[in-house]
């Protein structure tokens, strides 16, 4: 048995920020356990390579059950298996989300979780390039960029919305969300800056401070209401490892509620069906799984400007020795936000522009040089739910994000759509346009949209909600991240969020870990 003041339940965006700043007390001991292994693979630290690590030993490999509003199709969730989780495998876009999300998660009854609360973290998480501000911070671990070589198309795309009358967007973090620009990434000199990179490799160099790699968390361990450690995987044999002070979970949206579940953390009838004991019933546990949706409007280029080629010998070469070229991209490279109904207080509406194919995750790319608007559901208001499909702790469970199960949602995309087009359509990308794709000139209709939408509409890989933080009966965690009538047990990571927020999750998954270690120590 191995023994730390602290154990951190997975090393993903939230669990590296965690683990690292409780590390930073030489008086304390921290271990981190990872499912997956160190993140040594090359390709990881290539931006443009990051959907070629989809379907690959780095990820969890999840799908959905049926989604009724995606014509009952399953649906892809990758998730990172690997130090740095799903930060070393996304699309690098940093984003924090309207300030209006976290004051409504406050105004729920979570003291401290306003946007004004949280902006110190957001602030201390990151070295912002562009220099130090009211809105960022330089000197954190978290290097934000401008992208290093934005490709011609992502200009074009920018200047197409500028020209129907939507504001420029320099920074979309600064707490006016609406307009339209190229993106900041969490990149440096071209490579990507995860969580792991900029917080787990300088903490491994600490002597009070271990991350145990291709150790799976199977079981928590309670003496009564407090959780003592826990049961892992490791090295083709069960292990276990005690906590003094805490454990805290950093397993993400997916993984977080299902080592909750097996446990006998969850809603008793649910357990009993298992035939897993409960310590505790919390019917919360699983219930308020959102997902972002999004949906392509792809057309050909005219001009051999795509990332199409990024892999051609040329263009590696210009990677390895000049850090630019397309392989410096995050496929996402520009984007913006809209607010469909003027008393939303969010945009509900978000873009995501591709120099590039992506449709399906990228698993069907047509043949030569084309270029992607994703049209991203941000203000979703459909909501599903995490269930066991077994008591085998190695299998994976029941994800249903209830995809599109509200009208308003399909609504959203709709107007998205058109909107897309006509910004396609615009003045600026008549020298790059060629035939529309997806969803096709003909398709025109509400109706016909919304079955295209059901058709190709995939998640923005946003998992959130599913261990939600609160104080009504289906809350799972206090506003201090402690698991509800337990001791010695903390969540951290995606699951808490009450609702999901409007943007990219990362940073915030990575500020949910600062201010987790900052309330730990406060306890301390």
């Amino acid at each position: 048995m191995i023994a730390a003041d602290y154990i951190v339940i997975g090393a993903g965006s939230a669990g590296c920020a965690l683990a690292s700043r409780l590390s930073e007390d030489e008086t304390c001991t921290v271990l981190l356990l990872e499912a997956g292994g160190p993140d040594s693979d090359k390709d990881i630290q290539i931006p443009a390579r990051f959907s070629q690590l989809f379907h690959t030993e780095i990820d969890w490999d999840y799908q959905t059950a049926p989604q009724p509003g995606l014509n009952n199709r399953r649906e892809y969730v990758p998730r990172g298996k690997v130090f740095g989780g799903t930060s070393s495998m996304n699309a690098m876009v940093y984003q924090r989300g309207h300030p209006s999300d976290y004051d409504g998660w406050a105004a729920l009854g979570n003291d401290g979780w306003a946007y004004e609360d949280l902006l110190p973290f957001f602030r201390k998480m990151q070295h912002q390039e562009r220099g130090e501000s009211a809105h960022h911070g330089v000197g954190g671990p978290i290097n934000v960029a401008d992208p290093q070589d934005p490709n011609p198309l992502s200009r074009a795309f920018v200047e197409a919305a500028l020209t129907l009358g939507y504001a420029h967007k320099a920074d979309f973090n600064d707490g006016q969300q609406e307009g339209f620009g190229i993106y900041q990434v969490t990149q440096k000199r071209g490579q990507r800056h995860s969580a792991a990179v900029g917080y787990l490799h300088p903490a491994l160099r600490r002597s009070n401070f271990t991350a145990l790699p291709f150790a799976q968390v199977v079981r928590l361990d309670f003496e009564r209401t407090r959780c003592r450690g826990l049961q892992y995987w490791h090295e083709g044999s069960l292990k276990s490892a005690r906590a003094t002070e805490e454990v805290i979970v950093c397993g993400g949206a997916i993984n977080s509620p299902q080592l909750l579940l097996l446990s006998g953390l969850g809603p008793a009838d649910q357990l009993a069906e298992f035939g897993i004991p409960t310590i505790l019933d919390l019917p919360g546990v699983g219930q308020n799984l959102m997902d972002h949706m999004q949906v392509p409007l792809a057309y050909h280029c005219a001009k051999p400007l795509s990332l199409a080629d990024k892999d051609a010998p040329e263009q590696v070469k210009r990677y390895h020795d000049e850090r630019m070229g397309p392989l410096t991209s995050n496929l996402g490279e520009a984007g913006g936000f809209v607010r469909l109904d003027p008393d939303s207080p969010a945009p509900e509406l978000q873009y995501h522009f591709g120099p590039d194919w992506f449709i399906r995750h990228g698993f069907e790319t047509p043949a030569g040089h084309g270029f992607t608007v994703l049209v991203g559901l941000v203000g979703t208001t459909s909501v599903g739910e995490l269930k066991l499909l077994s008591s085998d702790p190695l299998q994976p469970p029941h994800i249903d994000f209830g995809c599109l199960n509200e009208e308003a949602d399909v609504q959203v995309l709709i107007a998205g759509l058109k909107l897309g087009r006509e910004i396609a359509l615009a003045p600026p990308f008549e020298a790059y346009r060629g035939p529309e794709f997806l969803p096709g000139e003909e398709v025109k209709s509400d109706a016909e949209l919304i079955h295209y939408i059901r058709e190709f509409a995939t998640t923005i890989y946003h998992p959130a909600g599913s261990c939600k933080m609160g104080r009504d009966a289906m809350a799972v965690v206090d506003e201090r991240l402690r698991v509800r009538g337990l001791e010695g047990l903390r969540v951290a990571d995606a699951s808490i969020m009450p609702r999901i927020i409007n943007a990219n999750t990362n940073a915030p998954c990575i500020m949910i870990g600062e201010k987790a270690a900052a309330m730990i120590a406060e306890d301390r």
